[in-house]
C-alpha cells in the first residue's frame, strides 16, 4: 500500500529518526549548559520543592518506560536507522497508548526542564522536542500504515496516540509477566543519563545559590549520589557484556 509523496513532517521525522541520538543530545546540552539554572521565585527553600517535583516527573517517565519495555518488547532504533517493524505490537502498554516510550521520554525531559527552570529552556526545549517527536511519530505511522494497512488503522481507532488509556490498565499489568532482565538491559543507560543530568543540575544550582542542598552540609551532596549511580552503571554494563541479562524473548 502506498500513500503517495511523504509530507514534510514525515520527511523531517525520517531524518530525525536517523540522527536523533546526536541531535537530541546536542540540543539538550546546549539548553542546559548554555543557560544558567534559575531559582524558582528567588526562594531557595521553594526551589527545593520544585526540584523534587522535577525529579518526580522524570521518575514517572522512567517508570512508564520500564513498564513498556518489561511487558512487551518492541525493537527500537528501526533497521538501517529507519522505522521498521516485523509485526504490529499492540500488547502491554501499547494497548493503552500508541507511543508510550515517547511519552516517557517527554516526561523525563519535562522533569529536567523543571529542575533547570530557565524560561527559555521551557520555551525552546518544549518547542523543539514536542515538534521532533511529532515528526518522528508521523514517519513511524506512515511506515506502519503502508505495511499493516487496515490493521494499523483499526489499532489507531482504538488506542490514543499520546494519552494513556487508563481503562483496563490494571488488567493488562496483571495478565502479563514483567521481564525484569530485559527491562534493565534495554533501559539502564537511559535511567543513568537522566539521573546523572539531574545530579549535575542540582549541584550547579547549589553552587550558584550557596545552598547546602538536601543532604549533609555541602552543595556537592548530589555528586555522591552520582558516584553511586556511576558504579551501578558499570556493574550493569559488565553484566550485560557477560550476557547475564540475555533472555529468549529479547
Amino acid at each position: 500500500m502506498t500513500t503517495g509523496s511523504p509530507t514534510l513532517a514525515v520527511r523531517y521525522g525520517r531524518w530525525l529518526f536517523k540522527h536523533r541520538n546526536k541531535v537530541f543530545t546536542l540540543v539538550m546540552l546546549v539548553l542546559l549548559l548554555g543557560l544558567p539554572p534559575v531559582t524558582f521565585g528567588q526562594d531557595v527553600g521553594l526551589d527545593r520543592w520544585v526540584d523534587v517535583l522535577g525529579i518526580a516527573i522524570a521518575a514517572a517517565g522512567q517508570i512508564l518506560r520500564a513498564a513498556v519495555i518489561g511487558l512487551e518488547y518492541i525493537k527500537r532504533g528501526g533497521v538501517n536507522k529507519q522505522p521498521h517493524a516485523d509485526r504490529l505490537v499492540i500488547g502491554g502498554m501499547f494497548a493503552h497508548c500508541r507511543n508510550p516510550l515517547y511519552v516517557g521520554n517527554l516526561l523525563i525531559l519535562a522533569g529536567l526542564f523543571v529542575i533547570h527552570n530557565h524560561p527559555l529552556v521551557y520555551l525552546l526545549g518544549g518547542v523543539f522536542y514536542l515538534s521532533a517527536y511529532y515528526a518522528i511519530v508521523a514517519a513511524e505511522e506512515d511506515y506502519l500504515r503502508n505495511k499493516f494497512a487496515a490493521d494499523f488503522d483499526a489499532y489507531c481507532a482504538q488506542v490514543p496516540r499520546w494519552n494513556i488509556r487508563w481503562s483496563g490498565l490494571a488488567s493488562t499489568m496483571a495478565s502479563m509477566e514483567m521481564n525484569w532482565k530485559r527491562m534493565v538491559q534495554k533501559d539502564y543507560g537511559t535511567a543513568y543519563f537522566w539521573m546523572a543530568g539531574a545530579a549535575l543540575l542540582l549541584t550547579v544550582e547549589r553552587l550558584r545559590t550557596g545552598s547546602t542542598g538536601y543532604v549533609g552540609n555541602t552543595p556537592f551532596a548530589p555528586l555522591a549520589g552520582l558516584a553511586v549511580l556511576t558504579v551501578l552503571f558499570f556493574v550493569v554494563w559488565r553484566l550485560k557484556r557477560a550476557r547475564y541479562f540475555q533472555t529468549s524473548n529479547g
